[in-house]
């Protein structure tokens, strides 16, 4: 059977993959591997370890959605990915949790093109792909504040992190970044951003059989239209 690691990580997490979804995550790593030859997509690619790091960690992000109240079995959540690279976490939420609606947006062409044909490949329906920047995209009418969910992963440290992916968010909406060691640390230096952006620290959680700690800020008020600030601005100008 394909994809044995991943199947006992999801049962550990509570959650339960059929051999059609197994099917899907053993596709992808194909996928992910014959094109990491030609992008730079990720430095992890033995199977095992794909598995665990970039599937498996995916996959506790769900389970902590689930337990958190944040994504309920069936939800048909309107979610945005942002700064999808070679799409963790949402590409693998979206295969357990198929009713989601995804968004994957990636400002690297050569990645939306291979997220393209992943998504083709594995048959994935209600996912659309968009090369473009965080701060360009949360200004257009379609996106703003349109979102019932935001993932990132190692895009941005929390105070940037915050300033572009809150104007995505309806209010009650939640942004779910996995991070690192630093985790502690990022979430006291966003503090001013989050009063800036309409947002609050919903929690912290540690994941299980994991080094990453999920944090999860809910959207409390209206984003004001100044936010996010012109390509770039986040990045090098952190509110404070």
């Amino acid at each position: 059977m394909p994809m044995q690691l991943l199947a006992h990580i999801a049962e550990a997490h509570g959650l339960t993959l059929d051999g059609r979804q197994l099917g899907q995550f053993e596709e992808y790593y194909r996928l992910l591997i014959a094109a990491n030859e030609r992008v730079n997509l990720t430095s992890v690619t033995a199977y095992e370890e794909v598995q665990r790091r970039h599937f498996g960690e995916s996959l506790a992000v769900a389970a902590a959605l689930y337990r958190t109240g944040v994504l309920r079995s069936g939800q048909a959540a309107r979610t945005i990915d942002l700064g999808a690279g070679a799409g963790f976490p949402g590409l693998p939420i979206k295969i357990a949790h198929p009713t989601l609606r995804l968004v994957l947006l990636e400002s690297a062409a050569k990645k939306t093109a291979f997220l393209e044909e992943v998504v083709e490949r594995l048959a994935l329906a209600d996912v659309a792909v968009i090369t473009g920047r965080a701060e360009d995209a949360a200004r257009e009418p379609a996106h703003r504040e349109a979102y019932d969910l935001a993932l990132a992963r190692a895009v941005a440290p929390l105070p940037t992190l915050v300033e572009l992916a809150l104007p995505f968010l309806r209010l009650d909406g939640v942004l779910a970044a996995p991070k690192g060691s630093r985790a502690a640390r990022e979430v006291a230096a966003a503090a001013p951003a989050l009063r800036a952006c309409g947002g609050r620290l919903l929690s912290t959680e540690r994941l299980a059989d994991s080094p990453l700690t999920l944090v999860l800020v809910e959207k409390t008020a209206p984003t004001p239209p100044t936010y996010p600030r012109r390509p770039g601005i986040p990045a090098k100008r952190p509110l404070r």
